[in-house]
């Protein structure tokens, strides 16, 4: 498995190997006990699959408040989509700041976005599948989005974004209290 940091501590790109012949190939996308010797232990306990049909979907910036925060990470099973994390951990000093990276069926690539972050992601193809592991319970009591345009992401759209009502009808960043504080 190839791990990348990014300019976002905590975030990292995970891309595992591949074995290919004629028929196809093999991957495997996540290993507790390997990826643990690296510094990477989490405990996933619910795996989500979305499929979004038109390209320009865009979903997010979602997060799941303490004491229901998650880690989450983040492949494409089919298609295309731009994934991004947003930090927003109190007194961090990357703040607002975000990272982006292309996610596709063929690439293969992870994005691990840790709690503490926002999440989203903009569809790049027709029927893109966007599948994720999370280390805590959907709780709806938690559950809280900000405002998809808001923070300065260059989410690279061909076109008008396809929203939910929850993620039109969020609040900016500017206004947003965070949940989350940076523990250095």
């Amino acid at each position: 498995m190839q791990i990348e940091q990014t300019p976002l501590p905590g975030v990292l790109i995970l891309t595992p190997a591949r074995f290919g012949d004629d028929r196809g190939f093999f991957s495997e996308c996540w290993n507790r006990k390997g990826l643990a010797g690296q510094g990477i232990d989490l405990d996933f306990v619910q795996d989500n699959h979305s499929m979004s049909v038109a390209v320009n979907t865009l979903r997010g910036l979602h997060f799941q408040a303490p004491p229901h925060a998650q880690d989450k990470l983040v492949r494409c099973g089919q298609g295309a989509l731009f994934d991004v994390a947003v930090d927003i951990r109190k007194g961090s000093p990357t703040y607002g700041a975000w990272f982006g990276v292309e996610l596709t069926a063929e690439n293969g690539r992870q994005m691990l976005v840790p709690r503490g972050f926002l999440h989203g992601f903009a569809t790049r193809a027709e029927r893109t599948e966007i599948l994720y592991k999370c280390t805590d319970y959907y709780a709806p009591d938690s559950d809280g989005a900000v405002h998809w345009d808001s923070c300065g992401i260059d989410w690279g759209l061909s076109g008008a974004p396809v929203l939910s009502g929850k993620d039109a009808g969020a609040g900016p960043l500017a206004d947003f209290d965070s949940p989350f504080v940076w523990e250095g």
